[in-house]
């Protein structure tokens, strides 16, 4: 049963409904973190707009797919990306709420958008070809992204009730990253995971 509706999201169809989904939202992420790029020195630029450079690696991905083709590199980055910023994202934003932030409309709409991510990186985990490599090069990536914002603190921008617990913050994500890279390891390139193809 697991088998069956997991390879309903390896249709074309559905790719690409999925690219009309999330190209937009890509572009709208960039977007969203235009003020804190204005301020940002070029050489940590790459390492700032965390969630919309995730889904861009899940639209190459899609791509990808569509084609017939497999980057696993690519696959790798996406999968663990979308896992962290996704469940990173849901986190903080119900986080402001408990230190005092009141939550509107674009608060609820980024829990929503970003639990989706988490939730593509898994249900596409079965079509991606990863293999130890590609997974240590994303997990020495996503680390080094960790050092970026909070050793040279170019973090995305918090509430500022947030702010008093930015070690935490801190603490917090770096172990989110090794909880993203375990559960792909467990969920697409351990030996005898599910696979899945593209019809």
């Amino acid at each position: 049963m697991t088998r069956y509706l997991l390879s309903l999201f390896g249709h074309k169809f559905v790719i690409v409904l999925l690219l009309l989904i999330n190209i937009p939202g890509t572009i709208y992420g960039y977007m969203w973190y235009g003020s804190q790029l204005e301020q940002t020195p070029f050489m940590f630029l790459p390492f700032v707009p965390d969630s919309p450079t995730a889904s861009l690696f899940f639209v190459i991905v899609l791509i990808a797919l569509l084609l017939n083709k497999r980057w696993p590199l690519f696959e790798a980055l996406a999968a663990v990306t979308l896992i962290k910023y996704g469940l990173w994202a849901v986190v903080m934003n119900l986080a402001a709420g408990l230190t005092g932030s009141h939550l509107n409309w674009q608060h609820y709409m980024l829990i929503f958008s970003h639990a989706g991510m988490a939730l593509q990186a898994v249900i596409y985990a079965p079509y991606y070809r990863i293999k130890p490599w590609h997974l240590l090069v994303v997990a020495l990536w996503t680390i080094h992204n960790d050092i970026i914002d909070y050793v040279f603190m170019m973090h995305p921008w918090l509430s500022s009730g947030l702010l008093p617990y930015i070690e935490h913050v801190g603490y917090f994500t770096f172990w989110l990253s090794i909880f993203s890279i375990g559960t792909v390891y467990l969920i697409s390139v351990r030996k005898n995971t599910l696979k899945l193809e593209v019809n």
